[in-house]
């Protein structure tokens, strides 16, 4: 029977000749297993089979990205088809889980195929092209899989996901995911995302047209028979330091004002106070939903103000639907259904701009939540 355990320095002599054999193009020395023996940030181990040390994976962690690498991972050619490999990503997989971590990458040769296959098998799809990566000049896939999910047996049903239609109607999005939620989903989706984005755009941006702001957004979700919350880190307009011409300043501003004062006349909440994971936890719980801008810099390094809707928290991430549609190479569109982020991640996005903007539209099923 196969025992997977940590790596010594006495496993050295044997895993040289299973690493060129594996890698004849890219082998690891002596003193680079001893390095990664030593390493505090990884997990190496072997695998033995009647005592005889028959493969080995190293696995790398980056705890501020929540992304665990796959280094390398080898089984002696003879040993190969035996249940061995299969076996010894199974704990990989498990251990990056263990770890919390989202995501498991790895590196493999692109005309590899079995390799590939195997792979695949498991879950793993494609990331992207590393050109010229080994020392043979040969290209790398990177390949990636995701380990964490949400359990949806938490819940009777999912918040349904919509992606935006146009690159500024993410806070119109995520407002109508919301209402397909608490009401029925719209027979023309494309038609009322734009028409609340009428509704709701600040004018301006940062270019091209402009977004929703918090206000805006909650007198068309209080339009359409919603219960609403606004909850803003700043008193009245926002999203000003986001332009510098002083006339649009203006215009966003006053745009801002009416939409504020119409929240006001209808009896809505706009508190002026930050809102933390802690009331997030609270309103999820009650039955609530949250609308929240978050800055995209901590996923894509843009700064770019972007609205997302909240639908579920635990110990470890915050799950959000995200409307954007410039979807990642690896995923899906379900997969930005309850996408796990973080909560130490999230909590660095939630907040946009220099002055730190942190702003929700907590939404019920309630004439006025």
């Amino acid at each position: 029977m196969a025992v997977i355990r940590p790596a010594e320095s006495k496993d050295i002599a044997a895993l040289l000749p299973i690493d060129l054999a594996c890698f004849p193009y890219d082998a690891m020395s002596k003193r680079s297993f001893r390095r990664f023996i030593q390493h505090e940030h990884a997990d190496f181990v072997v695998v033995e089979n009647a005592g005889e040390v028959i493969g080995y994976a190293i696995l790398l962690f980056r705890q501020a990205t929540k992304l665990c690498r796959l280094y390398s991972f080898a089984v002696a050619p003879e040993f190969q088809g035996q249940g061995h490999g299969r076996a010894l990503m199974a704990w990989c997989i498990q251990r990056g889980q263990d770890e919390h971590c989202l995501f498991l990458r790895t590196e493999v040769k692109a005309d590899q195929q079995d390799v590939l296959d195997f792979f695949h098998a498991f879950g793993f799809v494609h990331l992207g092209l590393r050109s010229d990566y080994y020392d043979d000049h040969s290209d790398a896939l990177v390949l990636q899989k995701q380990l964490h999910f949400f359990d949806s047996s938490r819940v009777p049903r999912l918040v349904p996901h919509l992606t935006q239609s146009t690159p500024f109607t993410c806070g119109p999005a995520s407002l109508l995911m919301a209402l397909a939620w608490f009401r029925e989903p719209v027979t023309q989706p494309q038609h009322e995302e734009l028409e609340i984005w009428r509704e709701a755009t600040t004018i301006y941006m940062t270019s091209g047209h402009g977004g929703c702001g918090p206000h805006g957004l909650a007198r068309a979700a209080l339009k359409r028979g919603l219960g609403v919350t606004v909850w803003s880190s700043q008193a009245g307009p926002v999203l000003l330091d986001s332009v510098r011409n002083e006339e649009k300043r203006q215009v966003m501003s006053r745009v801002q004002e009416v939409d504020i004062a119409a929240l006001k006349a209808a009896g809505v909440k706009i508190k002026v106070r930050d809102y933390s994971l802690k009331l997030l936890a609270k309103d999820l719980e009650n039955g609530r939903l949250i609308i929240a801008l978050i800055s995209t810099y901590q996923f894509d390094r843009s700064k770019a103000p972007h609205w997302v809707l909240i639908t579920a928290i635990d110990d470890e991430y915050v799950y959000i639907n995200d409307p954007d549609d410039d979807l990642l190479p690896w995923q899906t569109m379900t997969e930005r259904q309850y996408l796990p982020i973080p909560r130490s991640t999230f909590e660095k996005a939630f907040a946009y701009g220099a002055s730190r903007l942190r702003t929700a539209i907590v939404l019920s099923d309630e004439a006025i939540g």
